[in-house]
């Protein structure tokens, strides 16, 4: 039987791909619920110190830099209500939820910096061209290679600030 320890990072993952699907299927209303629901659970459960702090933080990066590419012609939502006319909800609440999965399932990830960065670009535009055949979403030509490069960067710097903040990662 696996350790609780084990367990705990599996049901962190487990809740995050929950999360994308039904925030992905769901719509922007269905986000907001289930987005509240597991982010008040992460942090009522699971949630080290301070670390509501870098949630919210790579929140407001997901929205400035998925909101950039959409004002630069990256996504076409239709119709869609938009947070702030940058993003749909549902999109958007995936920054957080995926933020969640940081400091816990993906916490062995971040000792490997070249590793982080190759499973940021592949994983991270994989992710968009799901999200986007689900819902109907438009991507332009040149947004995978953007987000690509984007997410690499992105987990390159995740590993960096994981390896200068150790004690963060490894506290409880």
């Amino acid at each position: 039987m696996a350790s609780p320890r084990w367990q705990g990072l599996l049901f962190n993952a487990l809740r995050f791909e929950a999360g994308w699907l039904l925030c992905v299927l769901g719509g922007s209303w269905i986000a907001a619920i289930t987005g509240s629901i597991l982010l008040g659970w992460h942090f009522w459960r699971c949630a080290k110190p301070g670390e509501w702090r870098f949630i919210g933080v790579f929140a407001l990066l997901g929205l400035a830099l998925d909101g950039g590419l959409h004002v630069a012609g990256g996504f076409d939502f239709g119709e869609q209500p938009l947070v702030a006319g940058l993003l749909p909800l549902w999109l958007w609440m995936l920054w957080p939820l995926f933020a969640t999965l940081v400091f816990h399932s993906l916490a062995w990830l971040w000792q490997y910096p070249r590793i982080a960065a190759l499973c940021g670009a592949v994983s991270g535009p994989l992710s968009y061209v799901g999200g986007a055949a689900l819902t109907g979403v438009s991507l332009a030509p040149w947004l995978l290679p953007a987000q690509a490069l984007i997410w690499a960067v992105l987990c390159f710097g995740i590993s960096r600030y994981a390896n200068q903040k150790t004690t963060v990662f490894n506290t409880r």
